[in-house]
């Protein structure tokens, strides 16, 4: 006969003996295993007698499920103490500072282009954007370029790829950001004073070409405005640009389609021990193209150039990021070099301020 007394005595005298949880898991299977006493009990009840099986069942079935969870309940208590342990073994001390992480970088031409925003709109200049796939009309013929100008060649321009049978002229990649000054004056009229920042498409690959790179595009139509309107806005541009009191601008002639007449402006400078001094020096370094917007572009845009004129102007951003913080290649702009990136970038800190410094 079954001695229900001594199971339960022998299973939990050794489970409060029981000094691990690989000790607890092992009465566990000596127990409630599929071999295990109380399991071979359980099954052996059905070979009593019915009033036997009435008598013992339930207590031997009570004793199966609190053995169970008493087993469940130690293992637990085990796994947390050696939880604990490990806890205090692998203790953190909060109070220390973190490792060093590498911060990311605002890339010099996000930088450049910021800091020329800031300038202009310190002059009362808005940002204005347009596509950068651009009709054949918008970047060409409303800037007034003849047919047979060489910009208008394949090996310049990277024209869009048009179906068989479609005479129509094909969309480019636009070549300078001009297009933008016709779209904003057919949409705003004028007077109007922007700046068109944003990227440009040509095909030409060197140390200081790039096949796409950005520019910018200055434009002021107003009654009245002259190039000594135009000479001033350059000069307080370099200045609070290079951040130099003084600077000594040169414009000479030049032709551009888009302006008449044109000049290209070159800055008085020193290269002296090799670096770039801004404002000094008997040196000259060419910066910009500029002049007053052509008649044929102002009617181009609905613009009467009876009653309205103005001036226009262009730069590279990535060639003022090179001269301004001394970069040698241009490649290197878009080379995604972690290490350039690392060296040439600024803090997400370092915005552009006329007030405490552009490049502080």
């Amino acid at each position: 006969m079954l001695d229900i007394g001594a199971l339960k005595s022998k299973f939990l005298s050794a489970l409060e003996t029981a000094t691990s949880e690989e000790a607890i898991e092992n009465l566990r299977v000596e127990a409630l295993g599929k071999k295990g006493e109380i399991s071979l009990a359980l099954r052996e009840m059905g070979q009593m007698a019915e009033d036997m099986r009435q008598k013992i069942g339930p207590e031997l079935n009570e004793f199966r499920k609190s053995f169970a969870d008493e087993i469940a309940r130690r293992k637990e208590a085990f796994a947390d103490a050696a939880l604990n342990l490990r806890l205090e073994a692998e203790g953190l001390d909060m109070s220390r500072p973190a490792r060093p992480r590498n911060h990311g970088t605002i890339h010099p031409v996000s930088q450049v282009t910021e800091e020329i925003v800031a300038i202009f709109a310190d002059l009362g200049y808005s940002v204005a954007e347009g596509p950068q796939l651009e009709t054949d009309w918008y970047n060409f013929d409303a800037l007034n370029m003849a047919p047979e100008h060489p910009a208008r060649q394949e090996h310049d321009t990277f024209y869009m790829h048009r179906d068989e049978g479609d005479n129509r002229p094909p969309h480019v990649l636009r070549t300078h950001t001009s297009p933008v000054q016709i779209r904003h004056m057919e949409k705003h009229g004028v007077p109007c004073r922007i700046i068109a920042p944003g990227r440009v498409y040509r095909a030409d690959y060197d140390q200081t070409h790039t096949p796409m790179f950005h520019q910018y595009e200055g434009l002021c139509i107003d009654e009245g405005v002259s190039m000594a309107n135009l000479k001033w806005t350059l000069q307080e541009f370099c200045r609070a640009f290079f951040e130099v009191e003084n600077v000594d601008l040169r414009f000479r002639a030049s032709h551009f389609p888009f302006t008449e007449p044109s000049a290209e402006v070159d800055i008085r400078c020193s290269w002296a021990g090799g670096q770039l001094k801004v404002g000094e020096g008997d040196d000259w370094l060419e910066v910009l193209g500029c002049g007053m917007v052509h008649p044929n572009v102002l009617s181009s845009a609905g613009v009467d150039p009876e009653t309205h004129q103005g001036f226009a102007f262009g730069m590279g951003i990535d060639r003022l990021a090179m001269l301004k913080y001394g970069i040698p290649d241009l490649r290197a702009f878009f080379d995604s070099d972690i290490r350039w990136l690392r060296h040439y970038g600024f803090s997400v800190l370092d915005r552009p301020d006329l007030a405490g410094g552009l490049s502080k």
